[in-house]
């Protein structure tokens, strides 16, 4: 267990926008598609310089961006400009519609295979010089059809947070940190006491699902093809979650008033939660007061498991500076750049080169590294966002529902989407 030092300064996110992320975690390493208070059309330039589109978490991750580009620009000599877009889908949209995108620019897994269908995208990840240095979990999730499109940005997981003070109290110690399933439900148990509840976690697929890995499961083959949301290692982690919910040792955040796990886990009206490393903005400029640490989720029948959340920097297939363009993304992508990132706007670099430095510099984080290594993907097929939707609306019911007609519901809708 990594245990947080006092009130050392880690890397903050705006807070709303971490609630954000924290109730969708569908974007990517900071996971925000659209959020920013500043506009842009989406053009790409005219003039040979490179333009850049980003979805920005706040003014912290815009400022890092814009610093970033000007240092590749003062050192290629090509100009480059970046904008923060209001609402990138609609911006990103709008360019291609008008045949004018920028030539770079954020991309979510859940919108890469529709960009990459309609031949947006240029598929450049092979020419990376450091292609090989991105965790194989995040070229996974940008790879459509065998072609590796574009190169992972930064990425999030999954980790156990626990508050430190209410842990002591109710006598645990570092041996007790669960490693596995059972172990969680009986610490969870432990932690429970009057308005405060062991575990928490938001009412939907992004951290529900981060169980299903644990027992085997997951929600498409890996190939892709195939649906495998009923299934009975995903029924045996619904029906595991369901117990611990009807045990009343573990509680949806909504059902606590909270509107993300981290508000509730910060309010401490639960004493362990399961949430990404964007937690660490929340508390520090949320909850200073609580003291937390942070470990890998339990192992299931299965092994370790967890989700990973990413993005990835799109370079448009009409771009006329695409050369220019795979030159900066690697800038972007390097070594320093992404530590540089990291200390910015909190995000894990994608490269395992960085890895070390990552986690020696936030020994906090490790476990959110470590997850890196077995962490599964969401499901990226053009049209799996609106079978997610559905799944979480179906979840919210779950204490008191059927997990398997809610897994053979959502199996129909999902091989729907893969067989298309």
């Amino acid at each position: 267990m990594n245990r947080r030092p006092g009130h050392r300064a880690v890397p903050a996110l705006a807070v709303a926008l971490a609630t954000s992320l924290a109730l969708a975690a569908c974007g990517g390493g900071s996971g925000f598609d659209d959020s920013n208070d500043s506009s842009s059309d989406g053009a790409s330039s005219d003039d040979g310089a490179i333009s850049v589109l980003i979805g920005s978490s706040g003014e912290a991750e815009t400022k890092a961006v814009e610093e970033a580009v000007a240092a590749w620009s003062e050192e290629s000599g090509t100009e480059a400009e970046v904008q923060a877009a209001t609402d990138l889908p609609q911006e990103l949209s709008q360019g291609f519609t008008s045949n004018n995108p920028p030539d770079v620019f954020y991309v979510s897994t859940d919108t890469l295979a529709g960009f990459a269908a309609n031949g947006s995208l240029l598929a450049y990840g092979d020419q990376l010089d450091n292609a090989g240095d991105f965790y194989p979990t995040l070229v996974d999730a940008f790879t459509v059809d065998g072609d590796f499109y574009c190169a992972p940005k930064d990425f999030s997981t999954l980790g156990l947070v626990i508050n430190t003070r209410l842990w002591k109290e109710a006598g645990l110690t570092d041996a007790d940190v669960p490693t596995t399933w059972d172990e969680l439900a009986s610490v969870a148990k432990t932690l429970t006491k009057g308005d405060t509840v062991g575990l928490t976690f938001g009412p939907e697929y992004q951290r529900v699902g981060s169980f299903f890995p644990q027992a085997g499961g997951a929600m498409v083959s890996d190939d892709g093809t195939e649906a495998t949301v009923d299934s009975p290692e995903n029924l045996e982690a619904l029906e595991f979650v369901q117990g611990m919910m009807k045990d009343g040792v573990a509680a949806y955040s909504s059902t606590l008033g909270a509107g993300w796990g981290g508000e509730a886990f910060g309010k401490e009206l639960a004493a362990m939660t399961i949430e990404g490393n964007w937690i660490a903005g929340a508390m520090e400029n949320d909850f200073p007061e609580v003291d937390y640490t942070v470990a890998e989720l339990p192992e299931g029948p299965a092994g370790k498991g967890t989700l990973a959340f990413t993005n990835c920097w799109g370079i448009a297939a009409q771009s006329e500076n695409s050369d220019d363009a795979i030159s900066l993304v690697e800038h972007l992508t390097s070594v320093d750049q992404q530590l540089a990132f990291a200390d910015a706007f909190g995000v894990i670099p994608s490269v395992q080169s960085a890895a070390e430095q990552y986690a020696a510099d936030r020994p906090d984080f490790e476990p959110f590294v470590a997850g890196a290594e077995y962490a599964q993907n969401p499901p990226a097929q053009e049209g799996a966002a609106d079978v997610i939707g559905d799944f979480n609306a179906q979840l919210e019911g779950l204490q008191d529902g059927d997990p398997k007609s809610i897994l053979e519901s959502v199996q129909q809708s999902m091989q729907a989407v893969v067989g298309q």
